[in-house]
């Protein structure tokens, strides 16, 4: 047992020997060239005979039609695959097929392959990076013919002005929601420091809201997503002087590991510690109490990434100016 099919490839030329007609036409009616006038007839016994056999157009054939690759490389660093990446990935699919572009993830997470061993084997059109990289392998991608290389949190080049998602608003979001009542805030920041280029400007977000309505600077703990690790960090926030009355978590995973720490304590949200997340996971609906987070509009930021790879692929001057990214808070009962 090989694992290999001895089965041969299906080619356009057995495609033409089923439909009788020329191997041109199948390529004409299967590209749908509007330069060719073709019968409709011709066009659905070319199709048919596609189905039948099984044919599928090669790779390689059509980015020589094309000119380049159909394949966008997805660079993921090496963060918890979670419900709000995995959504993200799942609409960034859908947002490049829109554009028939393929779209490939790479994780970084330990023992994956070199990064440059992935991107020269599969010579991407365009390589989309949630994290920053260096500049040298961004030249080196350019260089091997990649035509566009973006990064979402961070630049591939030194002094760009903003990342492109940026996330010091959803910080300021959450402040924003709680200090009407609360007048010193806690942040819940995640024990996984490969999570910093996230967690860092959304405390900053917190922090400017803070300075911009005279209040004290957020008392900031790592808490760790297990009930009995955030215990410490609750009981601290509470004996304050004044006591933290507010906390903005990271995301929910650590919202929810606070409102388990405060019943562990015999306390409730909201009214001995008000909690609120980011992303709206699927338990934050099912907490006790249900978790006020703040939920982002990922379709619109996966389709406005495609349109910037898109547009820079085709030669459009695209702007250098962050994507727009809705955010709303949804109101639940945690805060």
């Amino acid at each position: 047992m090989t694992g290999r099919s001895d089965r041969r490839r299906v080619t356009s030329q057995d495609v033409a020997r089923e439909a009788k007609v020329s191997r041109a036409t199948v390529s004409y009616v299967l590209n749908d060239s509007p330069q060719q006038k073709i019968p409709e007839d011709t066009r659905q016994r070319v199709r048919e005979a596609a189905a039948r056999l099984g044919y599928a157009p090669s790779a390689a054939a059509r980015s020589l039609r094309r000119g380049r690759s159909d394949i966008v490389l997805g660079l993921l660093p090496d963060w918890p695959i979670e419900h709000a990446l995995g959504r993200l990935v799942q609409q960034l699919t859908a947002a490049f097929a829109q554009h028939e572009l393929t779209f490939l993830v790479h994780s970084a997470a330990h023992p994956a392959r070199p990064l440059r061993e992935v991107w020269k084997a599969l010579t991407p059109a365009a390589v989309l990076a949630l994290d920053a990289f260096p500049e040298a392998e961004a030249g080196a991608m350019r260089a091997a013919g990649i035509e566009v290389v973006m990064a979402v949190h961070g630049s591939v080049r030194s002094g760009h002005p903003a990342p492109l998602v940026p996330e010091e608003p959803i910080g300021a979001a959450q402040a924003r929601h709680l200090v009407p009542a609360h007048r010193r805030l806690g942040y819940a920041y995640p024990d996984l420091a490969r999570l910093g280029v996230l967690a860092r400007p959304r405390l900053d977000g917190v922090r400017k809201v803070c300075a911009e309505l005279g209040l004290p600077e957020p008392d900031v703990r790592t808490v760790p997503v297990y009930p009995d690790g955030c215990v410490e960090a609750v009981k601290t926030w509470l004996a304050a002087d004044p006591p933290v009355t507010g906390i903005c978590a990271f995301n929910d995973d650590v919202a929810l590991a606070v409102l388990a720490a405060l019943r562990s304590l015999g306390l409730r949200a909201p009214q001995d510690l008000a909690v609120i997340g980011v992303d709206d996971i699927l338990g934050a609906a099912l907490a006790q109490p249900p978790l006020t987070t703040i939920v982002r509009d990922t379709d619109t930021i996966a389709r406005g990434l495609a349109r910037r790879i898109v547009d820079t692929l085709a030669g459009v001057q695209v702007s250098a100016d962050p994507l727009q990214d809705p955010l709303r808070v949804l109101v639940r009962v945690s805060a």
